[in-house]
């Protein structure tokens, strides 16, 4: 009974998933949209993303929409991403609900991300699991000992920017 529950849950989970996907199109440029809708406009420059996170302090959230490449996509499910900040900085982007998952191919891609910006402290247990996602040696994961601040995204919709 266990496993029957756990299929349907995993058949709407992928079909809810899936069913916000769809491509758009701004000025001769398709995206592939992911979430809700958003539009290819008025976004900031990674640049300008940075300097809006240096800006915030803990508890702090503000309403964004950026453009970035995706530096990694967790190699699961597509649950989790890192964008490039430039400066050698990145953001941890997660998704609203679980509701969406990134392609799992999607690294490298250029995305505009909308959703709500914070720093967050993601604990020792945490980063672990992010590394094994990455697909980490389990040598390389125990080397993970400390929490650590990080810039972080909640998104609720996302164009990839398609080639």
């Amino acid at each position: 009974m266990k496993n029957i529950i756990f299929l349907a849950f995993a058949f709407l989970v992928f079909s809810f998933s899936n069913a916000q996907k769809k491509v758009v199109n701004h000025d001769s440029v398709n995206y592939t949209s992911y979430g809700d809708a958003i539009t290819a406009d008025n976004y900031l420059a990674k640049e300008e993303m940075y300097t809006k996170f240096k800006s915030l302090k803990k508890g702090d959230t503000i309403n964004v929409k950026f453009a970035s490449t995706i530096n990694k996509v967790c190699k699961k499910k597509g649950c989790w991403m890192r964008l490039d900040l430039g400066k050698g900085e990145n953001t941890m982007v997660r998704f609203k609900n679980y509701g969406f998952f990134m392609p799992l191919d999607s690294e490298n891609k250029e995305v505009i991300v909308s959703g709500k910006a914070y720093i967050d402290v993601i604990s020792v247990k945490q980063l672990q699991h992010y590394a094994e996602d990455e697909g980490l040696s389990k040598e390389d994961i125990d080397k993970i000992t400390e929490d650590k601040i990080t810039f972080a995204i909640e998104s609720t919709g996302v164009l990839i920017k398609e080639m």
